[in-house]
């Protein structure tokens, strides 16, 4: 698209336009990334400003930049009050409006988003739909799989991925909503068919600095949904929608609600229980364990319900939900005599949902290994550590993804938590060799939690991935463990 056509009707000011005008094929805000023809957007992050790598973006082949002040560069430059409002409105224009032509559910909350979406793509499915999803572990086109670096992409990427979306004719786009984003403007200029709200527990408050700030950032989801499911067992859930005109449905276990849960069984493998809502009631059996994905499995029964979709194939798409890679996923353990869970719980609600689901069918010890990671939250170290502590039977107390930081600085945060509980615990830093602890320390019936990691695999340390797929590392050391048998 031509500049000239891109900024115009937008408001935006453009300057230095040049004798010839210039022909745009992408918006990059990475300057590594920019190619010959492309629009660098200079938007403000929270540690550094898009501004600075102007210099070296137009040396890489921008053809012109958006900023929020004029730069001495001599290079055709969109000037707009808030440059990273502006990326996202011109990554828009740029696609053709794509969000137009979709029908976008959206999904938010501290935890489980990522198995929420996944069922609810489940469930649309067995009604002969075309989805795509986006989220933490990968975005998909139907049966085709994108690759993903981030919960929610930036502006300019998620616009290309709703165009590739239309231009299949996908009928539903259900996505994960992070706070990050919502505050990011990332998700500026969407209109969501249905908002769903998980729960909002201790996370990014290095980021958001106060729950007040989470709770906002969360919020604007619904400013722009038509409809709302929201978890009434949450106390934040009347704050998070309090003023706002929009219908809602709400679902919970203890509180009274549209859709409620009673006879829950929780098993090593699945949770069954019956679901009652507007729409009627029906025997519910979901392929992964824990109270919390009965949570997840109502949000999604709420959606749907209100998609229109009938009773009999909600419970169809829950049974055959698959694919949620690092859920309260059971590992392979043949030949031994204890269990493995691996999960993505990294702050204090996940795992102290994680750990008391696993109590509710573990006829052994419940041996946590787990960490926190570095550059982020600090405040929620020590929380999580007695989390550990009350919830656990022995706890590996190892590394995350320190990042940056001095990962034994870091698991003494951790420590200070673990310390007010009279749990049993071991620290082993190498994260390879915590877990060959835990798996060699098992006895019949233990269950061995791995939390943190989850889908991930890599571990970052000093700013450096490493390879690290818990999967491979205990398929490796139970092979190990059988050679030696």
């Amino acid at each position: 698209m031509l500049l000239s056509e891109l900024v115009k009707d937008t408001g935006f000011r453009l300057v230095n336009p040049g004798a010839e005008d210039i022909d745009i094929k992408r918006i990059e805000y990475d300057s590594r990334r920019v190619k010959e023809g492309a629009l660098f957007g200079c938007v403000v992050g929270t540690f550094k400003d898009g501004h600075d790598y102007a210099e070296g973006a137009v040396k890489n082949g921008a053809a012109a930049l958006i900023v929020d002040h004029e730069l001495p560069l001599g290079v055709p430059q969109i000037v707009a009050p808030n440059s990273r409002r502006a990326m996202a409105e011109l990554a828009m224009k740029l696609y053709g409006y794509p969000a137009k032509e979709l029908k976008i559910i959206g999904v938010t909350g501290t935890n489980g988003k990522t198995t929420t979406t996944y069922m609810i793509k489940s469930i649309a499915e067995k009604c002969g739909l075309k989805v795509g999803l986006i989220g933490t572990i990968r975005n998909i086109i139907g049966d085709r799989v994108i690759s993903t670096q981030r919960t929610t992409p930036e502006s300019t990427e998620l616009q290309e991925i709703l165009r590739m979306m239309a231009d299949e004719h996908v009928d539903l786009v259900v996505m994960e909503v992070s706070s990050h984003s919502l505050d990011q403007e990332r998700v500026y200029g969407l209109e969501f068919e249905v908002g769903g709200f998980t729960n909002l527990t201790q996370d990014h408050l290095d980021y958001h600095k106060t729950f007040e700030n989470y709770l906002a950032a969360k919020r604007k989801l619904f400013e722009r949904s038509a409809f709302a499911v929201v978890n009434a067992d949450d106390p934040w859930s009347e704050k998070l929608l309090k003023g706002l005109d929009i219908p809602r449905m709400t679902y919970a276990v203890r509180e009274p609600a549209d859709i409620y849960a009673n006879n829950i069984e929780i098993c090593v493998r699945d949770v069954e229980f019956d679901m009652t809502t507007p729409e009627g009631s029906a025997h519910i059996s979901v392929p992964i364990p824990g109270l919390f994905n009965v949570f997840n499995a109502m949000l999604a029964a709420g959606i749907s319900l209100k998609l229109g979709f009938p009773m009999d194939k909600i419970a169809e798409g829950l049974k055959d939900v698959s694919g949620v890679t690092g859920r309260m996923e059971a590992l392979p353990t043949e030949g031994f005599p204890f269990s493995v869970i691996l999960d993505f719980a990294h702050t204090p609600d996940g795992l102290i949902n994680l750990l008391t689901s696993v109590r509710e069918f573990a006829k052994g010890r419940v041996i946590s290994v787990f960490g926190c990671g570095g550059d982020r939250d600090h405040a929620k170290r020590p929380i999580m550590g007695e989390a550990a502590g009350r919830y656990s039977d022995f706890c590996v107390v190892t590394s995350d993804n320190p990042r940056t930081e001095d990962p034994m600085s870091i698991i003494g945060n951790v420590l200070d938590g673990v310390n007010k509980t009279a749990v049993e615990y071991v620290v082993i830093q190498n994260r390879r060799e915590a877990i060959k602890y835990a798996l060699t320390h098992a006895k019949p019936n233990d269950v061995v939690v791995l939390a943190g990691k989850g889908h991930e695999t890599y571990q970052e340390i000093k700013g450096v991935k490493y390879p690290f797929d818990e999967k491979v590392v205990v398929a490796e050391l139970l092979d190990e463990m059988r050679s030696k048998q």
